[in-house]
């Protein structure tokens, strides 16, 4: 979570955002990884600040040099620029370690927040080591406001403060060690791990983990403006989890890529949405024929759930099989495919 201090300083310094001067800041949880037999490294986080868009969202808080290593730098932190994640960076690239990283950032603090004092900061750093395997440090200073702690291991570092409680780490640990598949899905996993009420315990009231969230993966040879994987819900409403619309974004992205959709295809109906047991599929004229389209629904993790062809211009899907939750529609035909967010409920 990036918090704001209360003096008047800082709320005018806010206010100048915009001009690149440099704000009191601070994040609540975040896991930065690399993945040794892929040599990706990818972080995400989320934070419980309000205007977090007007700054980019909390993804500010990543850093990362493809192929090399990531760092997350959090809790009172200065940006426009964020001076002490760059000379994290800098150092990594001088081929420093995660704690050599550390112990500099220490020793060296370079924010004026809270007084250069990295008592008040909170890091993980993870990179490839010279034998191309995972190494990872992590700091948590002691005036970083409570609860706040880390966990790290072989490739990832889990860190976190102004947290509901030390079980919002341990169930981020838990689901990214458990998830089998690519990074992302394993960074996806640590995200939805602390998807609940008070995460960042000032959400608690609203019901949400926090407000801003941010997934992003970078291959070996990915450009830092290019990477592999970037999602980036800079900030919702309250009451909004934004891990679930880093779900949603990330399902989306899954999903099988093709064609755009060909003219006319935005025409096709689908209803009742939300759906109770079923939903209808009405095509319109302009569409080609229904003999030639195919309908496939899709979980939110991009698993495929359902499908079927459709045998008329207007069709009922029995959808009662599917349980509560969002699901993304693909109806598609042998030259465009058209594809409808769903949010389909089965009684």
């Amino acid at each position: 979570m990036i918090k704001f201090r209360l003096p008047f300083k800082c709320i005018f310094h806010f206010l100048l955002l915009l001009l690149s001067v440099k704000i009191c800041a601070q994040d609540t949880f975040s896991i930065v990884a690399v993945d040794e037999d892929t040599k990706e490294v990818g972080a995400a986080g989320a934070s419980c600040i309000p205007g977090a868009a007007s700054f980019g969202g909390v993804i500010l808080i990543s850093g990362i040099i493809p192929g090399k290593g990531g760092v997350n730098g959090q809790a009172y932190i200065c940006i426009n620029p964020h001076i002490n994640l760059d000379n994290a960076l800098r150092r990594m690239r001088m081929g420093d370690s995660p704690q050599q990283i550390i112990d500099w950032l220490r020793a060296n603090d370079a924010c004026s927040s809270a007084n250069f004092n990295p008592e008040f900061r909170q890091y993980g750093v993870v990179d490839f080591g010279p034998d191309g395997k995972g190494r990872s440090a992590a700091f948590t200073g002691n005036q970083a406001d409570n609860w706040k702690g880390h966990r790290t291991g072989p490739n990832y570092s889990i860190q976190g403060n102004i947290l509901l409680g030390p079980q919002i780490l341990d169930s981020m640990e838990a689901r990214f060690l458990r998830t089998q598949g690519s990074l992302a899905e394993k960074l996806m996993a640590a995200m939805q791990g602390a998807n609940v009420p008070g995460a960042d315990a000032r959400c608690l009231s609203a019901g949400t983990s926090s407000t801003s969230a941010f997934l992003r993966v970078f291959k070996p040879d990915d450009n830092l403006n290019g990477p592999y994987l970037q999602l980036n819900a800079m900030e919702r409403r309250r009451g909004v989890g934004p891990a679930d619309s880093l779900q949603s974004l990330f399902a989306q992205w899954r999903l099988p890529k093709t064609r755009s959709p060909r003219t006319g295809m935005e025409t096709l109906k689908v209803y009742p949405n939300p759906s109770a047991g079923f939903l209808i599929i009405e095509l319109d004229g302009k569409l080609p024929s229904f003999e030639n389209l195919n309908y496939t629904f899709y979980d939110i993790w991009g698993n495929m759930r359902l499908e079927g062809r459709l045998n008329s211009s207007k069709q009922k899907i029995n959808t009662a099989q599917l349980e509560t939750g969002i699901y993304f529609l693909k109806v598609s035909d042998r030259t465009g495919v058209f594809q409808k967010y769903l949010r389909i409920i089965s009684l």
